[in-house]
């Protein structure tokens, strides 16, 4: 099997680098070659792109810079690292994505969900994942976990619930994910999430 891309998506405190560093660690078990990564971020210049999108206050930018700032971050990061991955045959798991764009910049921040598709596809050559995993949990539950591991990373978690229950609705809208609840025991969820890629891929 060639190299295949999953992006692990949801809100604040949902579980997605647990379950991404507990799926890698089943995957190579399984004798396939996995690659981890996050975004915004994942190379060295989209990192530096990632400070300025996730410290500081909330209003720092408004949904327009930050959709240009994730955008130019993933530009660099598909470039020089999913895309050669996948090329080597490479399983890529990836800690948010695209959904995330659609759903903080779009459905909270009200930007028009079709200009940040096309500027998706203007950055990234139109790369979409072959399997998208959006772990749900309530707002109140994953602000309270992410409370506590925030450090200097807490700009979102500001946010009023407002922006959050916005942020969980639209992943729940999406209809090409496939939605894992994440309240379950971190054992439970990481079963679920395997039999999901186990059906999707044949494992």
């Amino acid at each position: 099997m060639g190299g295949q891309f999953i992006s692990f998506e949801g809100g604040e405190g949902g579980g997605k680098s647990t379950q991404l560093r507990r799926l890698a660690a089943r995957l190579s078990a399984h004798g396939i070659d996995v690659v981890t990564t996050r975004e915004p971020g994942g190379t060295p210049g989209a990192e530096d792109i990632r400070s300025l999108l996730v410290e500081g206050e909330p209003g720092r930018w408004d949904g327009r810079v930050e959709a240009l700032l994730v955008n130019a971050a993933r530009a660099d990061h598909v470039a020089r690292r999913i895309r050669p991955a996948l090329a080597d045959g490479k399983w890529v798991l990836c800690d948010r994505y695209v959904h995330s764009t659609l759903a903080y910049q779009g459905a909270a921040r009200g930007l028009d969900d079709a200009a940040l598709r096309q500027l998706h596809a203007f950055a990234t050559g139109d790369l979409w994942p072959d399997l998208t995993i959006v772990l749900d949990v309530d707002p109140a539950l994953g602000l309270a976990r992410a409370a506590g591991r925030a450090g200097g990373e807490a700009r979102f978690e500001g946010e009023p619930p407002a922006f959050h229950k916005a942020v969980r609705d639209r992943f729940l809208s999406f209809p090409d994910v496939t939605v894992v609840s994440g309240d379950a025991p971190v054992d439970d969820v990481s079963d679920a999430v395997w039999s999901v890629v186990a059906a999707r891929f044949g494992l």
